[in-house]
């Protein structure tokens, strides 16, 4: 079984690979192909992979989470799913030429590949923005697998990010409420930075607040927990400078 480590062109092999997995060959056919073979062999001539059996190979490792027939790299069990709960997440609801146009539309931004017509609604491409933040991949891993964190089994999960408050969730466990950020590396190690906000919120609620980092989030991701994080961490204040916003006015009445 090949290494899935993180290949150079990670986002649309695991796109592929999903849509592969899930749409089978109707999802070829929307790009004007009726084997696997020549659709595998058509991102070799793009430079995208070597060989064709890098694409497969995505296709294997998504194989066993849908209902398709082929077992794929069911060994695996669910070490990879979290790559199939991101695209979920933000094009779960997509039909196969919704979804293949998705696709293609990462082909035209990222590649400038434009052999193909990509019609997506505005939401789409603002869920299509979404899909390379590490923030959301890490997210949504912490939200399917924070049961799996010691004490936290029967706590009830409640989503702040809405209200940007310097806390990504609060984990309650009674008669305690715990605040989370969640952070994500994509690497085994790698840096993380606090806002100003989240730095001021981990110092009022000092051991309830914990910072939760996502390392490995390209391969078999991995959750670390670091209570009361000013005290346990050194972090350094740097002051960024940030570009001028500009805001649009009203002069006139409101018609």
């Amino acid at each position: 079984m090949p290494n899935l480590a993180k290949h150079q062109n990670y986002e649309i092999l695991n796109l592929l690979g999903y849509g592969l997995a899930k749409f089978d060959n109707n999802f070829i056919k929307e790009f004007g192909f009726e084997t696997k073979s020549s659709f595998f062999e058509y991102f070799v001539q793009l430079n995208i992979v070597e060989t064709g059996s890098v694409v497969k190979n995505r296709m294997d490792l998504f194989d066993p989470f849908f209902d398709n027939g082929r077992k794929g790299w069911w060994q695996k069990g669910d070490a990879y799913i979290h790559r199939k709960q991101l695209i979920d997440s933000l094009f779960g609801y997509e039909d196969v030429k919704g979804f293949s146009n998705i696709v293609k539309l990462f082909l035209q931004e990222k590649y400038q590949i434009h052999d193909f017509v990509a019609k997506v609604k505005p939401i789409t491409q603002s869920r299509f923005r979404k899909l390379q933040e590490t923030g959301l991949e890490a997210e949504l891993y912490f939200m399917n697998n924070y049961k799996n964190i010691s004490g936290f089994e029967n706590a009830e999960l409640l989503d702040a990010r809405l209200y940007g408050d310097g806390y990504d969730f609060e984990l309650d466990v009674n008669p305690q409420n715990f605040l989370i950020e969640v952070k994500g590396v994509r690497e085994k190690k790698g840096n993380i930075r606090l806002t100003q906000k989240e730095y001021q919120k981990a110092k009022e609620y000092t051991k309830d607040y914990i910072l939760t980092i996502i390392l490995n989030l390209n391969d078999t991701p991995k959750i670390v927990t670091v209570d009361n994080p000013v005290n346990c961490l050194a972090f350094e204040e740097v002051i960024r400078k940030t570009e001028e916003i500009k805001e649009y006015h009203l002069v006139s009445k409101i018609c």
